[in-house]
């Protein structure tokens, strides 16, 4: 079974495909441009599940889901407490360097977007249920 899912926000997204746990393809992209990732992935990896998480901006990325990938089953899963935990594996991922090594990851913001690391994590919560 090959799965999109999103991570969904006001501005960005993070957007994973994966085939049970392997991640095929991730990304952070605008809303704006949310639509035309959702249609080149379907069609490059023949996406037969949609995966939403439950949170902000919920609403509107499921009707575009429905809109843009008809007849794809969308579920939504609870993503309570996944920046959190999308967090501590982008800093797993990418250690702290330097000076930054020195403070808690707690007081550590990423320097860059990791809302795909969010979406990793609603695509496991779905499989496991």
């Amino acid at each position: 079974m090959r799965i999109l899912a999103i991570d969904p926000g006001r501005e960005k997204c993070g957007v994973i495909v994966g085939d049970d746990n392997l991640v095929l393809n991730r990304a952070v992209v605008s809303t704006t441009n949310l639509a035309s990732v959702l249609r080149e992935w379907c069609d490059r990896y023949r996406v037969t599940q949609v995966i939403v998480g439950d949170k902000t901006g919920r609403e509107e990325i499921r009707r575009l889901v429905a809109n843009e990938l008809p007849g794809i089953p969308v579920a939504m899963i609870q993503e309570i407490g996944t920046s959190l935990m999308a967090r501590r594996r982008y800093f797993a991922d990418h250690p702290p360097r330097g000076w930054r090594r020195l403070l808690p990851e707690s007081m550590q913001v990423p320097p860059e977007p990791y809302d795909d690391y969010a979406a990793v994590i609603i695509l496991e919560r779905f499989l496991e249920a």
